[in-house]
């Protein structure tokens, strides 16, 4: 994969597996949305900082609202006061910069020559608000270049899994209409089916970020491995976890 074996640069694109919740968040939930017991979400969490060998209070996450919003990130954090955004940039050795997904697309950016990284978490209002964008300007404003760049899309809702109506599909197109080509017809009227990774791909490419990947991975399919929104509402559980993805300048 695109990211490995950068040198003092560690990533994950963690799973579910091998966390302490239990029922319908079982594993590793990162999310402290989530209504789940705080202490398991925390020591989930400090499971991930020790994997990448970071402080456990230099795991940082954001209070994610779909928006093209990103945040240069210095210094660390607490819970209940982190930034309303949905990307985040630092050049700042030992700060982990995590996502918290559940069919959402994360996406994690290095330049290892400048040695900045950046994190994202790209809906598709987000990815329509340009929040791959903003958080590559938030990068360069560190002193990355988007030739050197490399961005890997993490697991996502696959196409196939990803019904929408008209609403959706109006205002991404309103944008470009080239745009149709992530669309397949759906089997109801008036519906479709968006292909998110593929659109979040594609607009990596558009800003021409110099290396780019995606894992292919869908949260909606595999239950076993991942957490989704979708899933649970069709199955009308009353929550869901959250997993995480992570990057960090060792």
């Amino acid at each position: 994969m695109e990211l490995d074996g950068l040198k003092g640069i560690r990533h994950g694109f963690f799973t579910r597996a091998g966390g302490v919740s239990t029922g319908i968040y079982h594993g590793l939930n990162c999310g402290p949305g989530s209504n789940d017991d705080p202490s398991a979400v925390e020591l989930n969490r400090t499971r991930v900082a020790i994997h990448l060998q970071v402080a456990p209070e230099n795991l940082l996450s954001l209070y994610q609202i779909h928006s093209g919003k990103a945040v240069t990130v210095t210094k660390p954090w607490d819970a209940e006061n982190r930034p309303q955004a949905d990307g985040m940039a630092t050049a700042t050795r030992g700060l982990a910069l995590g996502i918290l997904t559940a069919d959402c697309a994360p996406v994690l950016f290095a330049d290892p020559k400048a040695k900045v990284i950046g994190a994202a978490h790209a809906g598709w209002r987000g990815a329509a608000g340009g929040i791959v964008e903003a958080t590559l300007a938030q990068m360069e404003g560190l002193g990355a270049r988007r030739a050197d760049t490399i961005a890997v899309v993490g697991p996502a809702i696959s196409q196939e899994n990803y019904e929408v109506g008209p609403d959706l599909r109006d205002e991404v197109m309103a944008l470009d209409a080239a745009n149709e080509r992530f669309f397949v017809p759906s089997d109801r009227d008036g519906h479709w089916r968006f292909d998110l990774e593929a659109y979040v791909l594609a607009r990596l490419r558009a800003a021409d970020v110099g290396t780019i990947g995606g894992l292919g991975e869908c949260t909606y399919a595999d239950d076993h491995r991942f957490f989704s929104f979708r899933r649970t509402t069709h199955r009308g559980e009353k929550d869901y976890g959250r997993q995480i993805s992570v990057i960090t300048l060792a």
